[in-house]
């Protein structure tokens, strides 16, 4: 595991969004690094079917283990994008909580976009990703 290097700014000019499971602004120095979408899915890519909040759990695994296939962790990630079919607060509030759970209170900038449906049938939650490669020390 990394040390964290992102610094988070969340300007005192703007709501505080932690409660809602971002943040405003996140830099880093090092390698930009971008994750696909990855969302509840088994060996084969197939979705897992499942309630939404096991979705949420599933995909953020998978997340984990795409940064860890390249050496990095969630400390490392600057941007996430979030994608919710038929979103509603019920399902903003699941989120948070994975979120939280994940980061605690280094949360990442993120962007929530509710949608018609995903790619497969089944699938009911996305997240991609931006991560930073600290730089190595000089």
């Amino acid at each position: 595991m990394s040390l964290d290097q992102r610094t988070i700014t969340n300007p005192a000019t703007l709501h505080d969004p932690t409660p809602f499971g971002y943040s405003h602004a996140v830099s880093a120095p090092g390698e930009l690094v971008f994750i696909g979408g990855q969302y509840a899915s088994d060996a084969t890519g197939a979705p897992v079917p499942g309630d939404f909040a096991a979705q949420v759990e599933l995909a953020f695994d998978r997340l984990r283990s795409a940064l860890e296939g390249i050496g990095l962790g969630y400390e490392n990630v600057v941007r996430l994008g979030t994608f919710i079919v038929d979103h509603d607060p019920g399902k903003l509030e699941t989120l948070g909580k994975a979120l939280h759970a994940r980061f605690g209170d280094r949360l990442p900038a993120q962007t929530l976009s509710g949608v018609a449906s995903l790619a497969l049938p089944g699938m009911l939650f996305e997240v991609d990703a931006v991560a930073v490669r600290p730089s190595e020390p000089r």
